[in-house]
Protein backbone atom coordinates (compact mmCIF):
# COMPACT_ATOMS: atom_id res chain seq x y z
CA UNK A 1 0.00 0.00 0.00
CA UNK A 2 1.62 3.42 -1.06
CA UNK A 3 1.52 6.14 1.22
CA UNK A 4 1.55 9.58 0.50
CA UNK A 5 4.08 11.49 2.72
CA UNK A 6 3.24 14.97 3.69
CA UNK A 7 6.18 17.75 4.83
CA UNK A 8 6.44 17.94 8.43
CA UNK A 9 7.10 21.10 10.35
CA UNK A 10 8.83 18.43 12.67
CA UNK A 11 12.53 19.16 12.37
CA UNK A 12 15.46 17.35 14.70
CA UNK A 13 17.99 20.08 16.21
CA UNK A 14 20.47 20.00 19.04
CA UNK A 15 18.38 19.16 22.00
CA UNK A 16 18.80 21.33 25.31
CA UNK A 17 18.40 19.54 28.55
CA UNK A 18 15.49 19.61 31.07
CA UNK A 19 17.87 22.40 33.02
CA UNK A 20 18.65 24.55 30.40
CA UNK A 21 14.64 24.47 29.04
CA UNK A 22 14.07 25.81 32.87
CA UNK A 23 16.47 28.42 32.65
CA UNK A 24 14.77 29.64 29.90
CA UNK A 25 11.88 30.32 31.85
CA UNK A 26 10.47 26.63 31.46
CA UNK A 27 8.20 26.58 34.97
CA UNK A 28 9.82 24.35 37.73
CA UNK A 29 6.85 22.94 39.56
CA UNK A 30 7.58 22.69 43.52
CA UNK A 31 5.91 20.22 45.43
CA UNK A 32 2.11 21.17 46.39
CA UNK A 33 -0.17 20.09 48.67
CA UNK A 34 -1.93 16.68 47.35
CA UNK A 35 0.72 15.87 45.02
CA UNK A 36 1.69 12.01 45.56
CA UNK A 37 5.26 11.48 47.15
CA UNK A 38 6.31 8.77 44.76
CA UNK A 39 8.55 11.75 42.79
CA UNK A 40 9.41 13.52 45.65
CA UNK A 41 10.66 9.95 47.47
CA UNK A 42 12.54 9.58 44.14
CA UNK A 43 14.65 12.40 44.35
CA UNK A 44 15.90 11.83 47.95
CA UNK A 45 16.32 8.42 47.35
CA UNK A 46 18.84 9.50 44.23
CA UNK A 47 20.41 12.24 46.20
CA UNK A 48 20.79 9.45 49.52
CA UNK A 49 22.81 7.30 46.81
CA UNK A 50 25.41 9.01 46.47
CA UNK A 51 25.84 10.55 50.04
CA UNK A 52 28.14 8.80 52.48
CA UNK A 53 26.29 6.60 54.47
CA UNK A 54 26.25 7.46 58.21
CA UNK A 55 27.54 4.88 60.57
CA UNK A 56 24.92 3.27 62.31
CA UNK A 57 22.44 4.42 59.82
CA UNK A 58 20.56 2.06 57.40
CA UNK A 59 21.70 1.58 54.02
CA UNK A 60 20.65 4.20 51.14
CA UNK A 61 17.44 3.16 49.27
CA UNK A 62 17.44 1.84 46.29
CA UNK A 63 16.33 3.38 43.53
CA UNK A 64 12.76 2.07 41.52
CA UNK A 65 14.02 -1.05 38.82
CA UNK A 66 13.74 -0.17 35.19
CA UNK A 67 10.14 0.05 33.73
CA UNK A 68 8.98 -3.54 32.61
CA UNK A 69 7.93 -3.99 28.86
CA UNK A 70 4.34 -3.12 28.14
CA UNK A 71 3.06 -6.54 28.08
CA UNK A 72 4.65 -7.11 31.80
CA UNK A 73 2.98 -3.98 33.20
CA UNK A 74 -0.53 -4.75 31.78
CA UNK A 75 -0.19 -8.38 33.01
CA UNK A 76 0.50 -7.12 36.59
CA UNK A 77 -2.52 -5.49 36.17
CA UNK A 78 -4.71 -8.35 34.82
CA UNK A 79 -3.06 -10.84 37.94
CA UNK A 80 -4.85 -8.21 40.45
CA UNK A 81 -7.58 -7.77 39.05
CA UNK A 82 -7.87 -4.65 37.86
CA UNK A 83 -8.20 -2.15 34.58
CA UNK A 84 -4.75 -0.13 33.52
CA UNK A 85 -4.83 3.13 33.91
CA UNK A 86 -3.44 4.37 30.37
CA UNK A 87 -3.25 8.46 30.22
CA UNK A 88 -1.81 10.46 26.79
CA UNK A 89 -0.09 13.72 26.90
CA UNK A 90 1.62 15.62 24.14
CA UNK A 91 5.44 16.10 24.39
CA UNK A 92 5.94 19.61 24.26
CA UNK A 93 2.98 21.52 25.63
CA UNK A 94 3.24 24.12 27.04
CA UNK A 95 6.93 22.88 26.55
CA UNK A 96 9.37 20.04 27.48
CA UNK A 97 9.73 20.89 31.32
CA UNK A 98 6.57 20.64 31.59
CA UNK A 99 5.80 17.61 30.44
CA UNK A 100 8.92 15.77 31.93
CA UNK A 101 6.88 16.91 35.35
CA UNK A 102 3.74 15.56 33.78
CA UNK A 103 5.28 12.39 33.09
CA UNK A 104 6.35 12.15 36.91
CA UNK A 105 3.48 13.42 38.14
CA UNK A 106 0.82 11.27 35.96
CA UNK A 107 3.60 7.89 37.01
CA UNK A 108 3.70 8.81 40.76
CA UNK A 109 -0.61 8.64 40.50
CA UNK A 110 -0.31 5.18 39.72
CA UNK A 111 -0.29 5.36 35.46
CA UNK A 112 0.31 1.81 34.13
CA UNK A 113 1.25 2.92 31.05
CA UNK A 114 1.85 6.33 29.50
CA UNK A 115 1.35 7.31 26.32
CA UNK A 116 3.18 10.25 24.99
CA UNK A 117 2.38 11.71 21.80
CA UNK A 118 5.08 12.86 18.94
CA UNK A 119 3.75 16.05 17.73
CA UNK A 120 3.23 16.19 14.15
CA UNK A 121 1.82 19.05 11.68
CA UNK A 122 -0.74 16.63 10.68
CA UNK A 123 -2.29 14.62 13.00
CA UNK A 124 -5.29 13.21 10.99
CA UNK A 125 -6.06 10.76 13.66
CA UNK A 126 -7.09 13.78 15.90
CA UNK A 127 -9.47 16.09 16.75
CA UNK A 128 -9.45 19.80 17.61
CA UNK A 129 -7.75 19.64 20.68
CA UNK A 130 -5.20 17.32 19.83
CA UNK A 131 -3.68 19.15 16.56
CA UNK A 132 -3.94 22.41 18.50
CA UNK A 133 -1.66 20.95 21.03
CA UNK A 134 0.71 19.30 18.26
CA UNK A 135 0.78 23.23 17.07
CA UNK A 136 2.07 24.93 20.36
CA UNK A 137 4.81 21.67 20.95
CA UNK A 138 5.99 22.57 17.45
CA UNK A 139 6.18 26.49 18.23
CA UNK A 140 7.94 25.89 21.03
CA UNK A 141 10.55 23.81 19.57
CA UNK A 142 9.16 20.15 20.46
CA UNK A 143 11.69 18.56 17.97
CA UNK A 144 11.84 14.81 17.74
CA UNK A 145 15.56 15.04 19.32
CA UNK A 146 14.58 17.53 21.86
CA UNK A 147 11.61 14.80 22.87
CA UNK A 148 14.04 11.97 22.94
CA UNK A 149 16.40 13.85 24.79
CA UNK A 150 14.08 15.45 27.28
CA UNK A 151 12.74 11.13 27.83
CA UNK A 152 15.93 10.10 28.19
CA UNK A 153 16.43 12.11 31.40
CA UNK A 154 12.89 11.19 32.49
CA UNK A 155 12.35 7.60 32.02
CA UNK A 156 15.06 6.28 34.54
CA UNK A 157 12.87 8.00 36.89
CA UNK A 158 9.24 6.10 36.42
CA UNK A 159 8.72 2.64 37.18
CA UNK A 160 5.69 2.20 34.15
CA UNK A 161 6.63 2.24 30.89
CA UNK A 162 6.18 4.96 28.30
CA UNK A 163 5.06 4.05 24.67
CA UNK A 164 5.68 7.05 21.89
CA UNK A 165 2.16 7.54 19.78
CA UNK A 166 3.65 9.13 16.60
CA UNK A 167 2.30 9.64 13.11
CA UNK A 168 4.41 7.74 10.06
CA UNK A 169 5.43 10.57 8.87
CA UNK A 170 7.79 11.70 11.14
CA UNK A 171 9.68 8.52 11.68
CA UNK A 172 10.14 7.78 7.63
CA UNK A 173 11.76 11.53 7.61
CA UNK A 174 13.59 10.52 10.64
CA UNK A 175 14.87 7.07 8.66
CA UNK A 176 12.85 4.06 10.48
CA UNK A 177 16.20 2.49 12.14
CA UNK A 178 17.18 5.95 13.45
CA UNK A 179 13.87 6.68 14.88
CA UNK A 180 13.81 3.34 16.37
CA UNK A 181 17.53 3.54 17.76
CA UNK A 182 16.25 6.51 19.67
CA UNK A 183 13.33 5.63 20.96
CA UNK A 184 14.95 2.95 22.57
CA UNK A 185 18.18 5.02 23.69
CA UNK A 186 15.61 7.36 25.02
CA UNK A 187 13.93 4.46 27.53
CA UNK A 188 10.87 4.14 25.04
CA UNK A 189 9.28 0.60 25.66
CA UNK A 190 6.51 1.30 22.76
CA UNK A 191 5.20 2.63 19.73
CA UNK A 192 1.95 3.41 18.34
CA UNK A 193 1.26 4.60 14.62
CA UNK A 194 -1.80 5.13 13.85
CA UNK A 195 -1.49 5.45 9.86
CA UNK A 196 0.93 3.10 9.66
CA UNK A 197 -0.40 0.79 6.86
CA UNK A 198 -0.74 -2.59 7.90
CA UNK A 199 1.00 -4.09 5.12
CA UNK A 200 4.29 -2.27 5.90
CA UNK A 201 4.18 -3.45 9.49
CA UNK A 202 6.32 -6.68 8.86
CA UNK A 203 9.26 -3.96 7.22
CA UNK A 204 8.82 -1.82 10.21
CA UNK A 205 8.72 -4.79 12.98
CA UNK A 206 12.00 -6.05 11.77
CA UNK A 207 13.39 -2.67 13.27
CA UNK A 208 11.18 -2.51 16.22
CA UNK A 209 12.33 -6.05 17.54
CA UNK A 210 15.96 -4.68 16.62
CA UNK A 211 15.47 -2.16 19.29
CA UNK A 212 12.90 -3.83 21.87
CA UNK A 213 10.18 -1.72 21.14
CA UNK A 214 6.76 -3.18 21.24
CA UNK A 215 4.51 -2.39 18.73
CA UNK A 216 0.99 -1.64 19.50
CA UNK A 217 -1.76 -2.39 16.80
CA UNK A 218 -4.91 -0.58 16.64
CA UNK A 219 -8.60 -2.55 15.27
CA UNK A 220 -11.69 0.48 15.13
CA UNK A 221 -15.20 -0.61 14.74
CA UNK A 222 -15.59 -1.03 10.80
CA UNK A 223 -12.35 -2.94 10.78
CA UNK A 224 -13.26 -6.68 9.22
CA UNK A 225 -13.09 -9.39 11.26
CA UNK A 226 -10.41 -11.19 9.29
CA UNK A 227 -8.08 -8.21 9.53
CA UNK A 228 -9.19 -7.77 13.22
CA UNK A 229 -7.87 -11.41 14.00
CA UNK A 230 -4.67 -10.40 11.89
CA UNK A 231 -3.91 -7.19 13.57
CA UNK A 232 -4.72 -9.03 17.51
CA UNK A 233 -2.44 -11.33 16.12
CA UNK A 234 0.19 -9.19 15.42
CA UNK A 235 0.25 -6.39 17.91
CA UNK A 236 2.32 -6.48 20.86
CA UNK A 237 2.20 -4.83 24.44
CA UNK A 238 -1.44 -4.67 24.44
CA UNK A 239 -4.23 -4.49 21.62
CA UNK A 240 -5.97 -1.02 21.37
CA UNK A 241 -9.22 -0.95 20.98
CA UNK A 242 -10.55 2.31 18.97
CA UNK A 243 -13.98 3.30 20.61
CA UNK A 244 -14.85 5.09 17.65
CA UNK A 245 -15.37 5.82 13.99
CA UNK A 246 -13.58 9.01 13.52
CA UNK A 247 -10.80 11.25 14.80
CA UNK A 248 -10.07 11.73 18.82
CA UNK A 249 -12.09 14.14 20.83
CA UNK A 250 -14.22 13.90 24.06
CA UNK A 251 -18.09 12.12 23.28
CA UNK A 252 -20.76 12.29 25.66
CA UNK A 253 -21.02 9.16 25.95
CA UNK A 254 -19.37 5.47 25.34
CA UNK A 255 -20.44 3.44 22.22
CA UNK A 256 -22.40 0.81 23.39
CA UNK A 257 -20.71 -1.22 20.71
CA UNK A 258 -17.99 -0.75 22.24
CA UNK A 259 -18.57 -4.37 24.60
CA UNK A 260 -19.64 -5.79 21.91
CA UNK A 261 -16.33 -5.36 20.07
CA UNK A 262 -14.67 -6.62 23.17
CA UNK A 263 -16.21 -10.01 23.26
CA UNK A 264 -15.51 -10.51 19.53
CA UNK A 265 -11.51 -9.91 20.49
CA UNK A 266 -11.44 -12.24 23.15
CA UNK A 267 -12.48 -14.93 21.07
CA UNK A 268 -9.58 -14.67 18.71
CA UNK A 269 -6.59 -13.65 21.67
CA UNK A 270 -6.02 -13.49 25.30
CA UNK A 271 -3.98 -10.51 24.79
CA UNK A 272 -4.45 -7.78 26.81
CA UNK A 273 -6.93 -5.15 25.37
CA UNK A 274 -7.44 -1.41 26.37
CA UNK A 275 -10.07 1.10 24.93
CA UNK A 276 -9.44 4.43 23.71
CA UNK A 277 -10.54 7.85 21.82
CA UNK A 278 -13.62 9.64 23.06
CA UNK A 279 -13.25 8.92 26.58
CA UNK A 280 -13.33 11.74 29.06
CA UNK A 281 -15.19 11.47 32.45
CA UNK A 282 -15.13 8.57 35.14
CA UNK A 283 -18.33 7.48 34.17
CA UNK A 284 -17.15 6.80 31.26
CA UNK A 285 -13.81 4.87 32.63
CA UNK A 286 -15.76 2.71 34.74
CA UNK A 287 -18.17 1.85 32.05
CA UNK A 288 -15.35 0.78 29.82
CA UNK A 289 -13.93 -1.21 33.01
CA UNK A 290 -17.28 -3.13 33.40
CA UNK A 291 -17.59 -4.51 30.08
CA UNK A 292 -14.15 -5.87 30.83
CA UNK A 293 -11.45 -3.77 28.72
CA UNK A 294 -8.24 -4.54 30.46
CA UNK A 295 -6.69 -1.05 29.82
CA UNK A 296 -8.47 2.78 29.63
CA UNK A 297 -6.43 5.13 27.44
CA UNK A 298 -7.19 9.09 28.18
CA UNK A 299 -6.31 11.54 25.55
CA UNK A 300 -7.71 14.84 24.50
CA UNK A 301 -9.58 15.42 27.98
CA UNK A 302 -6.04 14.66 29.47
CA UNK A 303 -4.03 17.26 26.88
CA UNK A 304 -6.53 19.64 27.19
CA UNK A 305 -5.82 20.29 31.47
CA UNK A 306 -2.10 20.77 30.55
CA UNK A 307 -2.49 22.71 27.41
CA UNK A 308 -4.92 24.93 28.03
CA UNK A 309 -3.89 26.36 31.04
CA UNK A 310 -3.01 30.01 32.19
CA UNK A 311 0.20 28.44 33.79
CA UNK A 312 2.84 25.30 33.49
CA UNK A 313 1.73 25.12 37.51
CA UNK A 314 -1.69 25.49 36.95
CA UNK A 315 -1.87 22.90 34.45
CA UNK A 316 0.14 20.35 36.16
CA UNK A 317 -2.34 20.83 39.61
CA UNK A 318 -5.14 20.52 36.56
CA UNK A 319 -3.86 17.31 35.26
CA UNK A 320 -3.40 16.08 39.15
CA UNK A 321 -7.39 16.56 39.99
CA UNK A 322 -8.49 15.19 36.87
CA UNK A 323 -6.30 12.17 36.03
CA UNK A 324 -6.83 11.17 39.72
CA UNK A 325 -10.76 11.18 39.45
CA UNK A 326 -10.20 8.82 36.11
CA UNK A 327 -7.97 6.40 38.19
CA UNK A 328 -10.23 6.38 41.57
CA UNK A 329 -12.87 5.34 38.87
CA UNK A 330 -11.25 2.09 38.30
CA UNK A 331 -11.70 -1.01 39.60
Amino acid sequence: MALALRPSTSTSSSAPSLTQLRRRGAATVAVYSGMPRRPVFRALAAAAAVATPTPGRHPPLALPPTPTSVADAMSRVRAKGKTAFIPYITAGDPDLATTADALRLLDGLGADVIELGMPFSDPSADGAVIQASAKRALAAGATTDAVMAMLKEVTPDLSCPVVIFSYFNPIVRRGTASFATAAKEAGVKGLIIPDLPYDEIRAFRKEAIKNSLELILLTTPATPADRMKEITKASEGFVYLVSVIGVTGARATVNPRVEDLLKEIRQVTDKAVAVGFGISTPEHVSKIAEWGADGVIMCSAMVRQLGEAASSREGLKRLEVYARSLKDALP
